[in-house]
């Protein structure tokens, strides 16, 4: 899969280095290899959008390199795309060694994947599948301000499938550790990746089934019941959180009606 660039390559470039992407003027680099001085380069096809190549360079640029987080309003596609690059950029980067005998891995040339010559180890990127729920409670949504967000966001809750556990089983078992709340009539919505670092975000919505409201201050910074029309500071468009929010809305708004 690995391709040196030319002249005549062209595309989306994701070049990308511990996490990190290359965003020069604060966009993705979209044209010729000359354009960016990226002829030389080895890299792989990662996709494609609109026609066009998304070529990945695993490279440090040393100026404007950013996080992906720069690229959270692109087109869904685009930017799924981009934290593809960046994962397998980190995934390549962290198996250039065999986990179980220690020699250096060799990248398939058919897929994703890294393969030991000594052992015959092949290893695959991992992903780690995480819930996230919107809880209503007649007219209100419980929303929450994240201790790791620097911003006063607040948005719904979530956390990491742990061993052994259904999707359902997470829901009820982090909404209970972060809020003191039992939550009912789970159902599923939709999933989107989210390569902070190598998430899958699995989403929900559920109705409050009962518990006093006690947020988990190692966790949360504050916690609340707010009503659908007098809502704090929400999380982006096009992020799976801010869908719930405004799917849980439109219910409250339509039985109001």
């Amino acid at each position: 899969m690995q391709h040196e660039i030319s002249s005549v390559d062209a595309g989306w470039w994701i070049v990308s280095h511990e996490n990190k992407l290359w965003l020069p003027d604060g966009e993705l680099p979209y044209g010729s290899a000359e354009k960016f001085a990226l002829v030389g380069a080895q890299a792989m096809p990662v996709g494609e959008w609109q026609g066009e190549t998304v070529w990945l360079i695993r490279e440090n640029r040393d100026e404007h390199m950013m996080s992906v987080r720069q690229l959270i309003d692109l087109d869904v596609g685009l930017f799924q795309l981009a934290g593809r690059g960046v994962q397998l950029a980190e995934f390549y980067r962290s198996h250039r060694w065999c986990g179980y005998c220690g020699h250096e891995m060799n990248l398939s040339t058919r897929e994703f994947a890294a393969l030991c010559p000594h052992c015959r180890q092949r290893y695959y990127p991992q992903i780690a599948p995480c819930i996230i729920v919107a809880i209503r409670r007649g007219d209100r949504i419980l929303l929450a301000h994240h201790a790791r967000h620097r911003s006063n966001i607040y948005t719904v809750l979530a956390g990491f499938v742990e061993v052994g556990e259904t999707l359902e089983q997470t829901v009820a078992r982090e909404v209970m550790e972060e809020s003191n709340v039992k939550v009912k009539n789970v159902r599923y919505v939709t999933s989107q990746p989210w390569p902070f670092p190598q998430s899958l975000m699995v989403a929900f919505m559920a109705d409050y089934d009962s518990g006093d409201l006690q947020p988990d201050k190692k966790e949360l910074l504050d916690a609340d019941w707010f009503r659908y029309d007098q809502l704090p500071l929400l999380p982006p468009a096009g992020t799976v959180a801010r869908r719930l929010i405004e799917d849980t809305v439109a219910l409250c708004r339509a039985e109001a009606e």
